[in-house]
């Protein structure tokens, strides 16, 4: 089985951002869970079109902290839904 799939089929949701926070990754579970398709998610800012406003700023720092390699452990969010 190719990596791809393995993500794609994946029982929970995978998302990936580019350096500048688009969505460039968008699994098969995330799609079931947003109501938005892979094609419907690529290249739009992830924080500011899929994460509810609440969690928008810590979500942000997490997503900012990754991209310069600073891990977070067991980080939750919660997806903004069609």
């Amino acid at each position: 089985m190719q990596l791809w799939q393995l993500v794609d089929t994946a029982n929970a949701p995978i998302f990936g951002i580019d350096v500048d926070g688009n969505a460039n990754e968008w699994n098969n579970k995330t799609a079931e869970i947003t109501g938005f398709s892979n094609e419907e998610a690529m290249n739009l800012p992830l924080v500011e079109t899929f994460i509810v406003e609440k969690l928008q700023k810590s979500v942000k720092e997490v997503m900012d902290n990754a991209i310069r390699g600073i891990k977070t452990s067991n980080y939750e969010l919660e997806f903004c839904t069609k």
